[in-house]
């Protein structure tokens, strides 16, 4: 895990951006037992049972995938510690052995080089989460209900995957559970079918999407309608336990004018809708999923002390969720734009400046250690809250060098670009450069490649544009009647 060497040039970089993708989308150099990247999966269709009570969970999952550049003899999924009760490629039952996270699959023949091919696995046992330096990770039960938050390897906790952030597919979900509980995932609700005493949820996620970016959410919720999202608009819901209304209310009041905000300064929103949940249960942190975000009841007051969070979420659907990363050595490419956005909507909704608040993250930094790399932290400070602070001051740098009119340019355009794929620091540095007058490699070397801390950005940067010529409305408080859901 050392660090990564300082870029040579712009051109360099960018004749060698394709290049790094291919070479880090393979064994993930900090879980090197997740994921295997001799196939790549297209779609997953996953049909579960799960009993909160007892917290069983039954599942079949269908998994269409490719065969790389090789023919396969053999391959792996990820899977948690789970009853196998069939695997079957092509329709044919296969040799298999299971152990320490790894389905390790034997099909009767070796699958030719590009072949299409279909994995079956049916499996049933108590979900629980998978043991990591930050606590367990995916599957976690609740009092009343369940809820996954799978990042970064939490994903086999609970399903067979390929777990590897760059191999994205589309999922189909079909989830039975009592009829008392609702169901909440990333992604549109096809279908929801009661029969005696459950329900069968099925939702459709149809974009590109990480094994570790599909949220769940399974508790008693009332849901609500977040706005009037209009003809075009993007539907926002929420979902949170009727005690916690008035507060939510309040709280994520302002969500739809942050919608509006980021797709003029970022894009059209990548994905077809976006939904909140909020359990009973305190959360450390919220967690972001495609097309979903996970908040605890920690994170409502009423106060709006935690929409700085609300945002970031948010603009994760854009960064790290639909332009998703080739591993996590590019942590930062997630965590550093979702921390800018934090200070974009500071800035256009009557808060502080991104340049004041560039100056605390700075001055906050410049009294701890200067040992992170921003550009191959390592697995230990890979959510280290220094990445979160000096990703953010980069971005501000790279806005401060290029000027308000070529940084949201760029910025609009690298999520276009990638929308539904998977990109490096060198992707991105590459593309950054085509937007500047003059050559951004000491910026790029002293921010993303070194561990001091570099002078604070400057000049400082006006006011984000708005295409509209305005801001969007900031309403106080919502303007929609609560519906509630079974």
């Amino acid at each position: 895990m050392g660090s990564s060497p300082a870029p040579r040039s712009s051109t360099a970089q960018g004749a060698d951006s394709a290049v790094s993708v291919q070479q880090t989308v393979g064994s993930d150099p900090y879980f090197p037992a997740n994921g295997d990247a001799r196939y790549r999966v297209h779609r997953y269709e996953l049909a579960l049972d799960y009993r909160p009570g007892p917290n069983r969970l039954a599942g079949t999952a269908r998994i269409n995938a490719i065969a790389g550049r090789s023919p396969l003899a053999e391959f792996q999924l990820n899977l948690g510690d789970f009853k196998i009760g069939r695997v079957r490629v092509d329709g044919k039952a296969a040799h298999y052995t299971h152990r320490g996270g790894r389905l390790r699959i034997r099909p009767p023949k070796p699958l030719r080089t590009g072949a299409a091919f279909t994995v079956e696995v049916v499996w049933a046992g108590n979900p629980k989460p998978v043991a990591s330096p930050w606590g367990g990770l995916g599957w976690e039960e609740l009092e009343d209900g369940a809820l996954v938050a799978s990042q970064p390897i939490g994903a086999p906790s609970w399903y067979p995957c390929n777990d590897r952030p760059a191999d994205k597919a589309s999922y189909q979900i079909s989830i039975t559970t009592p009829s008392a509980y609702s169901v909440v995932a990333g992604g549109r609700l096809l279908t929801r079918t009661a029969k005696a005493s459950t329900t069968t949820w099925v939702y459709e996620q149809s974009a590109p999407t990480s094994s570790y970016l599909i949220g769940l959410s399974i508790g008693k919720y009332q849901t609500v309608l977040l706005g009037d999202p209009g003809l075009g608009g993007v539907p926002q819901h929420g979902h949170i336990p009727a005690e916690l209304l008035p507060e939510f209310s309040r709280d994520f009041a302002r969500q739809p004018a942050m919608m509006e905000l980021f797709q003029e300064l970022f894009g059209p929103y990548p994905f077809g809708e976006y939904a909140v949940v909020v359990t009973e249960e305190e959360l450390d942190v919220p967690v972001e999923a495609q097309g979903l975000s996970l908040f605890g009841a920690n994170h409502v007051d009423g106060a709006r002390s935690s929409e700085r969070l609300v945002a970031h979420e948010l603009a994760h659907q854009w960064f790290g969720n639909s332009v998703s990363i080739a591993d996590w050595r590019h942590i930062w490419l997630n965590e550093g734009f979702a921390k800018y956005a934090e200070w974009l909507w500071s800035e256009r909704s009557g808060g502080r400046s991104a340049q004041q608040l560039a100056a605390i993250a700075h001055r906050l930094l410049s009294g701890r250690p200067q040992d992170l790399r921003l550009a191959d932290p390592g697995r230990k400070l890979m959510f280290d809250d220094r990445l979160y602070q000096r990703g953010g001051l980069a971005v501000h740098a790279v806005r401060c060098a290029l000027g308000d009119e070529a940084f949201f340019r760029m910025l609009r355009g690298w999520a276009g670009l990638h929308r539904g794929g998977s990109v490096s620091t060198g992707t991105f540095t590459a593309y950054a450069s085509r937007f500047a007058s003059e050559s951004l490699d000491e910026l790029f070397a002293a921010w993303l490649y070194e561990g001091a801390l570099p002078s604070l950005p400057a000049p400082a940067p006006s006011p984000a544009p708005s295409p509209s010529g305005g801001g969007p409305r900031v309403p106080a408080r919502p303007s929609y009647p609560p519906s509630t859901t079974a």
